[in-house]
């Protein structure tokens, strides 16, 4: 398995798709989740992009850095895998904590960025006493406890009843997530406000609701559009992991977002 190792952990990544003269295509994963979340996009685009995806610190099969973390770290595991694999440019996909990361990348990296596609996102995604008090949870309890709620904010009552196991192999990662990993990334979250700095984002960009989200409600995402140099809104049917409850609908969304005309053409 291909592993890029860094001062104080190892990122483990995966590359799929097309290879030659495709364009590359970073997918970054939700608090508490792999990889692995975003397989049905990668069967659905390989043949038209060069997919790169990556544990987050402390997630998957990546190592957990001492906590706390912060938003310029998770930026910066990015952008050191770009550069280790010789990726001048890429488009850039990414879900909650994920899409969090990816406007910190437009903010401070937007050269490397192609389109910028925000799923389920906020440019502040709660409240630093809410972290806080998650921290304090896990630390004294650990993920397990957490996993029912988890399994309401993030799926509808109908997408659990018809795709148990699909629901299943999701919280089974999440309860398997390292502690030192989520709290890290829980701090990231707890200290991480862009609302200010949206405006300079000026990579295209498609931001995707799930029409039934309680983490990031649609107009969370509808305000990052609006806020940035040029960018759209679209709400899919779904919670928080919209990519996975409307994945046929969300494929195509992405693929034709990321093969459009240039903004404002």
């Amino acid at each position: 398995m291909p592993y890029l190792d860094l001062p104080t952990h190892r990122l483990h990544y995966r590359i799929d798709g097309a290879a030659g003269k495709k364009p590359w295509l970073t997918f970054c994963n939700s608090l508490g989740t792999d990889l692995h979340m975003w397989d049905a996009q990668v069967a659905s685009l390989s043949q038209d992009f060069r997919i790169l995806r990556y544990d987050r610190r402390g997630h998957g099969r990546s190592g957990a850095p001492v906590p706390p973390y912060g938003l310029a770290d998770l930026g910066g595991d990015v952008i050191a895998l770009w550069d280790a694999l010789s990726i001048r440019r890429s488009h850039f996909c990414g879900l909650s904590i994920g899409g969090l990361t990816g406007q910190w990348l437009g903010i401070h990296a937007g050269a490397r960025l192609g389109r910028m596609v925000l799923c389920a996102t906020a440019a502040r995604i709660g409240t630093a006493e809410s972290w806080h008090a998650r921290i304090d949870e896990v630390r004294a309890n650990g993920l397990g406890g957490l996993v029912p709620a988890t399994a309401e904010r993030w799926f509808t009552p109908g997408f659990r009843a018809t795709h148990p196991a699909t629901v299943k192999a999701v919280l089974d990662g999440f309860a398997a997530t390292s502690v030192d990993g989520y709290v890290g990334c829980c701090a990231a979250l707890a200290s991480a406000d862009l609302r200010d700095r949206l405006p300079q984002i000026a990579n295209p960009l498609l931001a995707i609701s799930g029409d039934d989200d309680p983490v990031c409600p649609p107009a969370e995402l509808a305000m990052i559009a609006k806020a940035v140099r040029c960018g759209r809104h679209l709400s899919l049917p779904g919670r928080h992991i919209v990519n996975r409850e409307s994945a046929p609908r969300f494929d195509i969304a992405l693929k034709d977002f990321l093969t459009a005309a240039p903004c404002g053409a």
